[in-house]
This record gives structure tokens, sequence and C-alpha cells, in this order.
């Protein structure tokens, strides 16, 4: 009975779980879980109620459970390999068919793609409806509708195209580097090569330079080679590694992953060595294209060899091999202009400049229309235009230009320092006219203005062209002694008469000044001689030297004949030298800098002053100076022929002040210090002028007040008291020997005075000698007895000195103490009545001479008493009453 009720109770203990692969497929599935529910099941529910007695842990129902459920998972698991055996066949199945799907569709795909580009043409027909106004607009709606949908299906397949394309290329690239990173060749990629055409060409480059990236990645062996050595030269040019290791080549499952460490092919150098070849390719192509003017095909390889290597490659080959350059280097070794007149006419410094040399010339001018057409080609044939045209602007003008330029300036240089300037100008200015046509025209960016960096790019080679023949002080240096070899060319007979004239001593400060002159004198003859015999100077320069100084070759050095012209001012000397100079400062003012303008100027300045104020203009003053003040000691008439001399001597110092004060001084404004030290150098010179000057003119008073009071003291006293059987010849004569004398003198005073100034020099002098001489003869006067038939006498002497200085230009004071005169002769021709109404109007001033032109007292007695009936009763009741 036990038994069979222990049999009974196995047979209703419940049966253990069922399982399927769909409760483990649940996303809700949890191990924790599913354990636990198997326990709670195989527990008995007596002891899950708790409520009966704890009984002994009984553990075959979970073991019996857990086996069940064990088996249960054993055949599912075989169950699910066997599953996944057959979807992996069908995997592989589908993975082959999906291949032959892609081929097809590949096919279909560009048909279709033919038969869109057809429906495209058919949809933008010109002939169709076009797209008007919104009314017109929504009257066609379904024609726009399809069109709108016709854009739509072309974009989506565009799309899908360049990922065709794009799986393509990732197919062919990975099958490339397999070959590469396991053979080391470039099969694929030289199969390519060799179909030709710019399209293949140009994938090969871009499938090279890819595959020259994952080298560097995953073949870091082959670059770690050369780390910080020498650069690559094929198409990409990038050296050393990226950083990844060794250990990436082996891990890395890009095909090359079986190698693992074991790779023995170096990619690089054979990426490097079908870059170098594609390159070449590359660039045979580009040229090509361009000889065919195939633009399109030239851009599409300048924008691959960019990519690679920056375009440097492709650019030195335009640049280098252009035609232009190619001629221009057969021509470097043609000679300059040989035209003799040329030349002569450029170191002549009376001549016009000609222009610019022929050969440089021709040139600029091909230059001009070379750039504007291959400018037209640049912007077409490069993406990056305005790198190429500055690299072919600086080619043209660091070889072509400068080369040319040079050969002209070493030729004038062997000509003349003046040629070698104007040339140097002329050049400038015609370079300079070419970058502005050029900016105007605008090159790459015709017909509007030349960009920022294009017009930048020129102005600085024209700067660089230049600065050679400009740096530092060369440049005005160069202007100077060209300026100083035409000056000293020019006075040099000038200096050499005066040099030989003999020179009056005068002792104190203006005998050292003289002594200044004459060693200044000395030195600019001597260094006119000592040029002329310098090895250094070209047979051009010497003849024009010589051509400008006036004498011949042969002559000796102390027997060459001047004359007294030669030592005489001369306005048109004067005028050849501001000529000279204004051309010098017009070139210092093209050629030079802003900063350096006023230095320049001031440096022109000095040599202005010094050979025309100092050598030129001083030195006849003196020479006049000394003649004036050799005539004051002379018994005879003296000769005021130097006077003269002083005319054109102001004329050439105002000719010179205007000049400095609105060019030279005003060159300086940016410059204040400069602009000082020019204002005083330059009012030091016409200082010195002024005080010679004034020198001359008062020494001429003097020698003119000296000889009009010997020819005074000539007078005889009988001439203002004759005897009575003289009385006829007296009325006969106008005036006496001595007046006419004096007035004819005075004459040709002021006929030299006319000549030598004018305006209110003249006036002023004129004036001052007028003076003198009332002084002079109102003392005169006093000194002789006057009998009646006399006093005749004194008033046609009075009358004529009046009319003599009354011509003169005289002020309203002068004119005014001139007339005073008159009244004095009128003193010993009056009665006693007349003279007592004229002592009314007397001063009592003290001193000589007149006071508010009127005669004074003491004066007024001291004339009268000079009268022959002084003692009359009348005379004497006058002069009581004074």
């Amino acid at each position: 009975m036990e038994r069979v009720s222990s049999a009974a109770s196995r047979a209703l203990f419940p049966k253990g779980p069922s399982f399927t692969l769909d409760d483990f497929s649940n996303k809700d599935f949890i191990v924790r879980d599913f354990v636990d529910t198997l326990a709670e099941t195989a527990v008995p529910a007596n002891r899950r109620s708790g409520a009966a007695a704890q009984q002994a842990f009984d553990p075959k129902p979970l073991i019996r459970t857990f086996e069940n459920a064990l088996s249960q998972l054993g055949s599912l698991s075989e169950e699910l390999q066997e599953k996944e055996s057959d979807i992996l066949s069908q995997v592989r199945r589908a993975e082959i068919q999906h291949d032959q799907t892609l081929d097809t569709l590949g096919s279909k795909l560009d048909q279709s793609m033919a038969q869109f580009e057809a429906l495209d043409l058919s949809l933008n027909n010109p002939g169709g409806a076009a797209s008007g106004s919104t009314e017109r607009g929504s009257r066609q709606g379904p024609d726009t509708g399809g069109g709108n949908i016709a854009v739509q299906i072309g974009e989506k397949l565009e799309e899908l195209d360049r990922k065709r394309r794009r799986a393509l290329d990732a197919t062919f690239l990975v099958q490339c580097w397999t070959e590469l990173s396991e053979t080391g060749q470039l099969t694929p990629l030289e199969d390519i090569q060799r179909q030709g055409g710019a399209e293949n060409k140009v994938r090969c480059a871009v499938i090279s330079r890819q595959l020259m990236r994952i080298s560097q990645r995953l073949d870091p062996a082959s670059w770690a080679e050369t780390k910080g050595g020498r650069a690559t030269n094929g198409i990409n040019g990038a050296n050393g590694t990226n950083g990844t290791n060794g250990t990436i080549n082996g891990a890395n499952g890009g095909g090359n992953g079986s190698n693992g460490g074991q790779q023995t092919h170096n990619t690089r150098e054979a990426l490097e060595k079908f870059s170098e070849t594609l390159e070449q390719d590359l660039l045979k192509q580009f040229n090509n294209s361009y000889r065919r003017q195939n633009f399109d095909d030239m851009l599409e390889c300048a924008k691959v060899l960019h990519d690679f290597n920056g375009g440097t490659s492709v650019i030195a080959a335009f640049v280098n091999q252009h035609q232009f350059f190619i001629d221009r280097d057969q021509l470097l070794t043609d000679e300059v202009t040989t035209d003799g007149e040329m030349w002569n006419q450029l170191a002549d410094p009376d001549a016009d400049p000609p222009g610019v040399e022929q050969s440089l010339q021709s040139l600029i001018d091909e230059v001009r229309i070379v750039m504007q057409e291959e400018s037209f080609i640049i912007k077409r044939a490069f993406p990056y235009y305005e790198t190429v045209l500055i690299k072919f602007i600086q080619r043209v003008f660091q070889q072509s230009i400068q080369q040319r330029l040079e050969m002209v300036l070493e030729k004038a240089s062997t000509v003349s320092t003046l040629a070698y300037l104007r040339s140097l100008h002329a050049s400038r200015s015609y370079i300079g006219a070419l970058v502005e046509d050029l900016k105007t025209h605008g090159l790459t960016e015709h017909p509007e203005p030349c960009s920022s960096q294009i017009a930048q790019t020129m102005d600085q080679q024209v700067e660089e062209l230049f600065v050679p023949y400009l740096v530092g002080s060369s440049y005005i240096e160069k202007e100077r002694k060209s300026l100083e070899e035409m000056y000293n060319s020019l006075l040099f007979k000038f200096t050499l008469y005066h040099s030989r004239r003999p020179k009056a001593t005068r002792a104190g400060f203006m005998g050292k000044i003289a002594q200044q002159g004459t060693q200044l004198l000395a030195s600019a003859k001597d260094a006119y001689m000592e040029r002329l015999d310098s090895s250094d100077l070209t047979p051009t320069q010497k003849a024009m030297m010589l051509r400008v100084a006036g004498i011949q070759d042969t002559d000796k050095k102390n027997e060459i004949e001047v004359s007294d012209e030669d030592g005489v001012l001369s306005t048109a000397s004067a005028k050849r030298m501001m000529k000279w100079l204004a051309e010098s400062v017009r070139r210092t003012l093209e050629l030079g800098t802003a900063t350096e303008t006023p230095k320049d100027v001031n440096v022109l300045l000095g040599l202005l002053m010094m050979a025309m104020g100092r050598v030129y203009v001083e030195t006849a003053l003196d020479a006049a100076l000394d003649v004036a003040t050799s005539q004051e000691s002379v018994k005879t008439e003296p000769d005021l022929s130097y006077l003269p001399s002083v005319r054109p001597a102001v004329t050439i110092t105002s000719i010179m002040a205007r000049f400095i004060q609105t060019v030279l001084i005003r060159l300086a404004d940016s410059n204040p210090t400069v602009r000082r030290n020019m204002e005083a150098q330059t009012r030091v010179g016409i200082d010195s002028i002024e005080k010679k000057t004034n020198s001359i003119l008062k020494t001429t008073v003097d020698v003119v007040i000296n000889s009009v009071s010997k020819t005074l003291a000539t007078q005889k006293r009988t001439d203002f008291r004759p005897r009575d059987n003289d009385l006829e010849s007296i009325v006969d004569a106008l005036q006496t020997p001595t007046c006419l004398a004096i007035c004819t003198f005075l004459d040709k005073v002021a006929a030299l005075a006319a000549q030598s100034i004018d305006g209110r020099n003249l006036d002023m002098f004129s004036s001052e000698l007028a003076l003198s001489l009332f002084r002079l003869l109102f003392e005169h006067f006093k000194k002789f007895a006057v009998n009646a038939t006399g006093g005749l006498m004194v008033t046609k002497d009075i009358a004529k000195y009046v009319s003599t200085l009354k011509a003169w230009p005289l002020s309203r004071d002068g004119e005014a103490t001139i007339e005073v005169l008159t009244e004095v002769g009128y003193l010993f021709i009056i009665g006693p009545e007349a003279l007592r109404e004229r002592s009314r109007n007397l001063t009592t001033s003290a001193g000589t001479g007149v006071s508010g032109k009127k005669l004074q007292k003491a004066d007024f007695k001291a004339f009268v008493q000079r009268r022959e009936d002084a003692s009359s009763v009348g005379v004497q009741s006058v002069l009581a009453g004074l």
C-alpha cells in the first residue's frame, strides 16, 4: 500500500515546464527572472503556503526541473544552429544575386539617365511654355508641376548615380590598395592610364592621391623611413607619418591584414613613382590643351595638380615654357640701341630728353599686349588664376624687364652721368605708365580695374626693380655730381677770368670774405680741370663739358683765352642753370620717396646756393665792389661802368629766390627740420648778396659825392663876382663850367643807375644820392661872395642842379628838399623887402641844412651875408629882424 501510494504521489507531481525559441526571442526576456520562475514551479504548494510546519529541504524537484529545462535548451540550441547555417547560405546566395542585380540596375540606370536627359531637354525646350508672370504660371499649373516633378526625379537619379559611382570607386580603391600592398604593383591604375584621355588621367590622379593617404595610415613603416627627411616629389607631396604605428597595418582589415607585420613592399615608393609619371602626363596634357586652346581641359588638369602639390608644377610649366620668355631669352644677347645721336642727345643738358631707350620701349609695349592676352587665358585655365597671374607678373619683371633695364642703364653709364639719370627716369616713367595701363585694363578682371592684390603686386615689382638704383644716397649723389659738372663747366671761363683779375686789398671782415671768395674761385676752377683729367670720364661726357665751357680739348690749362665778357654776369646762363636744376628736381620728385624728398632737395639747394649764389653772383659783385672802391681815390672822373653788373645780379638773385621759395622749400614741407634749415640757408645766402649789392651802391654814392666835391672845388671865385667887362659873356653863358661838368657827370650816373637797378631800389638810391648832393651844394654856395651880376649866375647854376636832380626818380620828401635850393638862389637876387618877406617863413631848428623843407635862420643869414650889398641898411635891417 505504501509503494502504491508513493507511486501515485510521484505521478501526481506537476510536469516540468516546456519552452520554445519564442520564449527566448522576447525582448523582455531576463535570465534571472527565468531561473526564479523555474525554482518557484519546482517547490510544492504546501511549502509555499508556509501554513504547515517547516520540512527538510528536498532538492530533487529542483534538479529534475533544471535538468528538464537544460535538455530543452540543448535541443533549442541545435535547432538554432541549423537555422543560422541555413540563413548564412541564403545570405551568400543573396550577395551573389545582389551583385548581379547591381550590374543589371547599373545598366538600367544608365538607360534611365539617358532617357531622363532626353526628357529634361524636352521639358526645358525653349520653344515650349516659358515661365512668365504669376498669373501665367497659374494658368500653366500642370506644366509647371510636371517640370518640378521632373527636376525632383532628376535630382534623385543624380544622387543615386553619385552613390553608385562612390561605391564603384570605393571598390576599385580597395582593389588597388590590396594589389599594391600585396604585390607592390598598380596594375589597375596603369591600365586606366594607358587608355589615355583627359578623364582617365584625372581619375588616376584622384585615386593616386587617395592611395597616398591610405598608405600613410596603413603602411606607416614606409613613411617612417624618411621621417623628418626628404619631402616627396610626387603628386601628394606629403612627408612623415600621421601618428599611426605599425600595429595598424596588422590589425586592419583593408586587404592587407593577412600580411601583418610581414609586408615587404614599400607602398610609398611605388605611389611616388607612379605619381611622378602621372604628373608628367598631366603636365603634358595641360601643354597640349594649351596649344589647342582647350581651356576646359586645362582647368581640369590645373585643379587636380593644385590638389596634389599646390599647382606649383603646372604654374612653372605654364610660365617657364611661355613663348614670350623663350623669344625674349633669345633676344637678350641683342645690344641696346646704338643710335649715337640719341645718346648724344641724352648727354646734352640743353637738349630735351629723347625718352626711353628703343629696345626697352619695345619690350614694355610687348609686355602690355602679352599680359592682357595671357590674363584672359589664365582666368579660364586656372581655378586659382590670381596666383598664376602674380607668378607671371613676377617673372616678366624679374627676368625680362630687369635684364633689359640693366643693359640700358649700363650702356647709359658709359655715356655720361646725365645720360644715366635721364635713362633711369625715362625707364621708370614708362614702366610706371605700363603698370597704370594694366591696372586700368583690369587683366583678369577686365573690363573692371585690377584687383587690389594684383595692383599691389605690380607696384611692388616696380619698386623692387628700381631699388638698387635709388637705395640710400646713391641717386641724389649722382644728381649732385651731374649738376656740379655742368655748373663748373658753364662757369669755368667766368671763374678763370676772376681768378686772374687783380684783387683789391681790403682789411677787416670784408677782406676775409673777399679772401674766401678767391679760394672758392680757385677750388671751382681746379675741380673742373681735375675732372677733365679724370680717367673715369667718358669721351662723350668730356666733350659735353668742353662744349658747355666753350673751350677746345687742345687748349692748355694756362693758355685759355678769356675776355671781359666772360667775367660778366649773364641772365641767359643763369636760366640755363635753373633749367638744369628744374630737370633734376623733377627727376628727384618722381623717382624718390616722399620721406627722402626733403633731404634730396636740401642737397640740391646747397649746390644752387654755392654755384649760382656764391661762385657766380657774389663773385661778380665782389669784382664790382673792388672797382667801385678803387674809384674813390681817382683824380679824374670816376669810371662807373661796373654799375650795370648789379642789374643781372639782382635779376638772377630774384629768379633764384623765387624758385627756392615756390619749389624747393615747398617740397620740404613734410619735414619741418629740413625746411627750417633750407629757409635759414637761403636767408643767409640772399642776405650776403643783398649786403654786397648795398655795399656797391653805397660805395657808388661815395664815389659820386667825392667826384662832385672835387669838381666843386674847381669853382672860381670870380664866377659869382664878375667884373664889369665880363658882363656880356656872363649874360650869354647858361651856367658856369663847374655846373655844366657836374650836371653832365650826374646825367651819366643817372643813366647807369637806371640800367643797373629799378623799382624801389632805384628810388632809394636816387633819393640818397640827391640828398647827399643837396647837402654838398647847400654848403658850397655859402663859400662864395656874390654880387648882383653873380647872383644871376647862381640862380642859373642852381636851376640846372635842381632840374638835373629832379629828373631822377625821387621820393616826395626828396623833391621838396631839392626845391629848397631854388629858394637859396632867390636870396642872392631879390631886394631887401622880398628878403624880409621870406625871412618870416624861416625856422629856428638847430643844425645844418633844412628843417621841415624850410630854410633855417642861421642858413638864411649865412647866404644873405655872402651878398655884396649885405652891409646896406636894407639888408642889415632884415638880418637884425631875425
